[in-house]
């Protein structure tokens, strides 16, 4: 070390494990102005000359280094852009996941963008603009809850699941004179008067939401109770550039309501009062990218390190929050009215109308969608998009299959080209591999061939089909029938005057570990579109499933499926970890836990990237667990190749050793 120069800790961003770690940098005077814990530097590496990026965690008097440092290169910005409480998330989920710290910054820390910043750095220094306007008092609290119980909750911090409320709400923008009103659910309005009572505070809200759908709603039920200048947006929808801004805006003094997908989780937010998640079952807050994790877990993390509320809203729990219910870890918040849903469960007879046997509708559910038209637009849900989901040889009755890659083969609509639901490819000279037939016979009915057998059996009524590649929004308040698959499910102005749920049984029949419990997700939110006292019908489900949809005893079912996941130890009642690669270094990785108590092997088994073994380990053994593993992985990629000789044959190439904590699906390959 030379001098008395202070000392910057700097974690490179890098995937590689054996990076994942402080290094310690001499700050050269030239920088010292700007270097600061959070900016973004360039630091040399002691390997043919590089330079890598990476960010400056914190400044020291001196490092833990005896020897002579390297110093920093330079400092890209000035912009403290990681925050001290963002750092300290990763931190930590990254060592609960072994994972690397750098890979969960980048996607908390969106790429710089150069001409934002330069603008962010010429605005005058942040005054508090803070105004009684910006949280309009006017709104008041969901009168279906307990008076102040939401604002009770923020000010004395607590964690709870929230069951929302299944039906929908009317708001108007009230920064807009003579604004229309709009429908959302009145899980929307409920985070949104808890958001509004966090920034009467002082204090900022996070709230993450699946998907653009929902975060239409949850900005609609905002514009009433929030001035908009103090709601910030963050998803996957914004341009870089935008998503960058909304970074600079939320690193401020003033608090603010952050809402947007699973990244929103990890946004900056200094004086954080309120950490809001709708919905934590959706996939789609799970993380597709390494290491893997969950915005609940985050969510989680995160309100320990700041000691803030912490709200999971939903129609129906998820099994990971009924197991933190259980354990009395989170509280439960219900409607003080009673708002209970019609639900009919009806089994899947044949009808007795033709064209109605045709559509898959029973006769109770026929005479409600026929009895709703009069009122209003009827709301059927499906199981899958698309003319035929599957399609078989007319011969034989084999299942259809893709000849380049094997996979099975659909129609998106009539008339259309059979192709592959995994490659695309047209399957326009098909032969059967098993009888040599060419003739195909359609299986099954997605949304589009329902759509077209409702629209026979229900002459001159608008049919509307919602789904992926056709998304709606909203529809007015008019006879018509909206066939969505699950998920897709427009919002009816006043509700739907009945829903009808078909495809029970294939629903259930899908292999997963939590098909029980999505299946009830997608209902229940299906359910709250309803108008109030419109019916429901569950088309084909029996048992205790269709007596906690009909009961509206959601957490009692969610409470029995947890309980059979403990007597099996499966997820959530343990954690799991996926453990993949070539044979010796999976072996290896197993051996190094062996010690661990509290955890078990099953496995390993062949796959086609070499062996799979999934360990399961009780919460308790989760840290040592994690350590072991990523240990191993840093021994496997820091070990050097042998020496080519020549004459020897090929090198043997270096054992491969993939990690995956606390996959939703673990068990399906």
């Amino acid at each position: 070390m030379t001098g008395s120069a202070p000392v910057a800790r700097v974690l490179i961003d890098s995937p590689l494990p054996q990076l994942d770690r402080l290094f310690d940098y001499e700050i050269p005077e030239e920088f010292a102005a700007d270097c600061a814990a959070g900016v973004r530097v360039r630091v040399p590496l002691r390997s043919a000359g590089r330079v890598a990026d990476g960010y400056v965690i914190e400044i020291a008097e001196r490092g833990d280094y005896s020897g002579a440092l390297s110093q920093i290169d330079s400092v890209v910005s000035p912009v403290s852009i990681l925050a001290p409480e963002v750092w300290a998330l990763a931190r930590k989920l990254a060592d609960r996941a072994a994972g690397n710290a750098s890979d969960i910054i980048r996607i908390a820390v969106p790429k710089r963008q150069v001409r934002v910043e330069k603008a962010w750095l010429a605005l005058p220094e942040a005054v508090s603009t803070m105004t009684t306007d910006d949280v309009r008092p006017v709104a008041p609290m969901p009168p279906e809850f307990a008076p102040g119980r939401i604002a009770a909750l923020i000010n004395d911090r607590e964690r709870v699941a929230l069951d929302a409320v299944p039906r929908l709400v009317s708001v108007v923008d009230a920064a807009v004179p003579g604004a229309e009103p709009r429908w959302v659910g009145h899980w929307a309005v409920t985070l949104a008067a808890a958001a509004a009572h966090t920034l009467a505070q002082g204090l900022s809200a996070i709230i993450a939401v699946p998907d653009y759908r929902d975060q239409g709603q949850l900005m609609a039920a905002l514009s009433g109770v929030v001035a908009v200048n103090r709601v910030v947006r963050m998803d996957a929808r914004q341009s870089n550039p935008e998503r960058y801004r909304s970074i600079l805006a939320c690193r401020g003094d003033e608090p603010l309501v952050i809402i947007g997908n699973r990244s929103a989780v990890y946004a900056p937010a200094r004086n954080l009062g309120l950490i809001a998640m709708w919905d934590d079952g959706d996939p789609l807050h799970s993380e597709p990218l390494s290491p893997y994790v969950h915005a609940r877990d985050a969510a989680l993390v995160r309100q320990e390190q700041q000691k803030c509320a912490l709200i999971f809203a939903s129609h129906a729990r998820s099994t990971e929050v009924q197991r933190l219910v259980e354990l009395g870890w989170l509280g439960e918040v219900g409607s003080e009215r009673a708002v209970l849903p019609k639900v009919i469960p009806t089994a899947a007879q044949e009808s007795q109308d033709r064209l109605a046997a045709g559509a898959r509708i029973p006769s109770a559910a026929w005479r409600e969608a026929r009895a709703g038209l009069e009122r209003g637009p009827v709301l059927v849900q499906v199981a899958r998009p698309g003319y035929a989901p599957q399609l078989s040889c007319e011969d034989c009755r084999a299942s259809a299959r893709c000849l380049a890659c094997e996979g099975p083969l659909s129609l998106k609509r009539a008339g259309a080209t059979p192709a592959c639901s995994w490659c695309g490819a047209l399957a326009t000279s098909w032969r059967c591999s098993h009888c040599e037939g060419t003739r195909l016979r359609l299986v099954g009915q997605g949304s589009v061939r329902t759509a077209e057998e409702l629209g026979r059996a229900f002459p001159g009524v608008r049919v509307i089909v919602a789904d992926g590649e056709r998304p709606v929004m909203t529809v007015p308040h008019a006879p018509a029938l909206v066939i969505a698959t699950r998920g897709a499910e427009p919002i009816a102005d006043g509700g739907y005057a009945a829903v009808l749920l078909l495809d029970g049984e294939r629903m259930l029949a899908r292999e997963s570990l939590r098909v029980a419990e999505d299946c009830v997700r997608w209902w229940a939110n299906a359910v709250a579109l309803a108008a109030p006292g419109a019916p429901s019908v569950l088309v084909g489900v029996g048992g205790p499933l269709a007596t906690a949809m009909a009961t509206w005893r959601l957490s009692g079912f969610m409470s029995r499926e947890l309980a059979d996941r403990r007597r099996l130890r499966f997820p959530p009642a343990v954690r799991v970890a996926t453990v993949t690669g070539s044979p010796d270094a999976v072996e290896r990785a197993l051996a190094s836990i062996a010690d661990v108590d509290g955890t078990d092997i099953l496995g390993p088994v062949a796959t086609d990237d070499g062996l799979r073994a999934i360990v399961r380990f009780d919460y308790a053994a989760g840290a040592a667990t994690a350590s072991a593993l990523k240990a191993e992985v840093i021994r496997i990629v820091t070990s050097r190749r042998k020496r080519i000789v020549p004459g020897s044959g090929p090198v043997a190439p270096l054992p491969k050793l993939k990690l995956r904590f606390d996959d939703s699906e673990p068990f399906i390959d």
